[in-house]
């Protein structure tokens, strides 16, 4: 993986936004890999395919491309929202390429984010459109990747550094058993894995896993008993390997 972009290919345009496009998806047609497979390529969509840029032609798995110059690791902007939790609720999201480049067309960040983190928590919705807007009305989205364990944030580039393709496919393989649960369980999984990766120690309780329910209720409004939920997801986290159960309520980091 090359981390130079070619500037050049966006010669003869001059909106600011359609040379970036060029530049950063040519460049991901010439250097980028599949996380999910050993494919050292992945293919670029036909022109005007929504949603996904690239597909992986051994394994079938899509990417989106979110590029900019500016670096958030807080929420990226994407489109529709409707769209967004409908695709989430098919599980029909790609997975999703989040890069910073600098002024001078170099990759300085690069995170993955496997289509399967993507649930309904990590999705924000934006204001409609003003009344006066071309697309009144129009309801967008952010896509929230604070709500995101950092299980799901797989780091191809970091602060320029690249990450051998093989550690980020063993991370990818690691993490991917969480496809297999259905759209609608995975996201109490995923937000109780958020929370406790977020108590950033070794050991922790269960007394501590629920001094967030308050905060898992709202995302979850649903549903009414949510400790039960909770000891529940913490199983399902423990059956995987992302935690072990020690004693009666006390439990390790996998």
């Amino acid at each position: 993986m090359k981390l130079e972009m070619a500037a050049e290919v966006a010669l003869g345009l001059k909106s600011a936004s359609q040379m970036a496009r060029r530049i950063t998806e040519q460049w991901g047609a010439n250097n980028l890999y599949c996380a999910a497979c050993p494919a050292n390529v992945v293919e670029a969509t036909p022109p005007n395919t929504k949603a996904v840029d690239f597909n992986c032609g051994l394994c079938g798995v899509g990417y989106q491309l979110k590029a900019g110059r500016g670096w958030s690791e807080s929420r990226v902007p994407d489109a529709g929202y409707s769209a967004m939790i409908g695709a989430i609720r098919a599980d029909a999201t790609p997975n999703l390429l989040v890069m910073q480049y600098s002024q001078d067309w170099k990759v300085v960040n690069l995170l993955l984010i496997p289509s399967f983190f993507l649930t309904e928590s990590a999705i924000e919705m934006r204001r409609p459109l003003a009344s006066t807007a071309r697309r009144a009305g129009w309801v967008g989205c952010n896509i929230l990747l604070r709500a995101i364990a950092d299980d799901g944030k797989l780091r191809l580039v970091q602060d320029s550094v690249r990450t051998p393709p093989e550690s980020v496919r063993m991370e990818y393989q690691r993490i991917r058993e969480l496809a297999l649960l259905a759209p609608e369980v995975r996201g109490w999984t995923l937000d109780v894995l958020r929370i406790v990766r977020g108590l950033n120690q070794r050991s922790f309780t269960l007394a501590e896993v629920y001094q967030s329910a308050f905060e898992l209720a709202a995302l979850h409004p649903h549903n009414r008993n949510v400790r039960a939920k909770i000891r529940q997801q913490l199983q399902v986290l423990r059956d995987m390997g992302f935690i072990r159960f020690d004693s009666r309520g006390c439990y390790t980091m996998g």
